[in-house]
């Protein structure tokens, strides 16, 4: 089946206006770095990511989940099949009492905010965390204090066998930049969160206050996806970058940031090659100095085309 009639099909199935042709992936990740998709989708409703991905796999398609791009390294090549988008398009929310509801492409930063307004406290952690409900889920985001498992019920989520399920908290299986849902390749589709009451004045304080400690610790004034590595149990990935000689070493347009070394942030006209080259070098140099292997937080895509 060529390029053409797979587009076609596509659209079929959620509209022309929803479907994107070889569509360079830069402009969608945080990066700012990112080769062409075959096909960017951007579906609106659960109806239309399960028929997308249910044609996927019928045609023998591969497919991706991209929410903002926050935590993503996009090959320069780009990656072949489908990247289902879910974001501004998916991203209705509702409140009722405690409980609210909210679809995967819903930023972080928009539910924080409308539990403020709503008064309620308990996602004040992950207003910063420049990704989606979506992602935050699979990779219980957590900062500050914070995780999402401290305020997830339940977590709606299309199957690899196709079927759309609630999973309870409890079934989610959380740990560390992990889930459950990750592990057997679900697609999350939205989250019941419960939060608390809370004055909304106290709570946009506290916002403010993480607000104010990421912009004077994190090169937020540069394009990154974030903290580049995870956590090593009982130590800090900064500390081991530092002590390894690497604040601000360059790889092309790839940097170690000068104002957070656990950061690798696009210094300009970085390419995604430059980006994974410096990411060895700082495993390398990490391994050879503390005897710490650092694994990638980033997820990288299209590199194993």
């Amino acid at each position: 089946m060529d390029k053409e009639t797979q587009a076609k099909m596509l659209e079929s199935l959620i509209g022309r206006e929803s479907v994107r042709v070889d569509e360079p992936l830069a402009a969608y990740t945080t990066f700012l770095i990112g080769g062409p998709a075959d096909f960017l989708v951007s579906p609106r409703t659960e109806e239309q990511v399960c028929s997308v991905v249910a044609w996927c796999r019928e045609a023998d398609v591969p497919f991706r989940v991209m929410g903002l791009g926050s935590d993503v390294l996009v090959s320069d090549r780009g990656v072949r099949g489908v990247v289902l988008r879910l974001a501004e398009n998916f991203a209705a929310m509702s409140f009722e009492g405690e409980v609210v509801q909210v679809q995967a492409g819903c930023s972080n930063e928009e539910v924080a905010r409308a539990a403020c307004l709503a008064g309620l406290s308990g996602y004040e952690f992950a207003c910063g965390i420049p990704g989606t409900v979506g992602g935050a889920a699979i990779m219980n985001a957590g900062a500050y204090g914070g995780e999402f498992k401290d305020v997830a019920e339940a977590v709606r989520c299309l199957t690899s066998a196709g079927e759309v399920v609630d999973v309870p908290a409890a079934e989610a299986a959380w740990s560390y930049r992990h889930s459950m849902m990750d592990e057997v390749g679900s697609i999350v589709l939205g989250a019941t969160l419960r939060l608390v009451p809370g004055e909304c004045g106290a709570i946009q304080a506290r916002m403010d206050d993480l607000a104010q400690r990421r912009s004077e610790k994190q090169p937020l004034e540069m394009p990154s996806a974030g903290s580049t590595f995870k956590r090593p149990e009982g130590c800090f990935v900064g500390q081991l970058v530092q002590e390894a000689g690497l604040r601000g070493y360059r790889v092309g347009g790839a940097q170690v940031s000068e104002k957070h070394t656990g950061f690798v942030v696009n210094a300009g006209g970085a390419t995604a090659d430059d980006v994974r080259r410096l990411v060895a070098v700082v495993q390398e140099r990490v391994l050879a100095h503390a005897g710490v292997l650092l694994e990638p937080e980033v997820r990288m895509w299209g590199f194993e085309d």
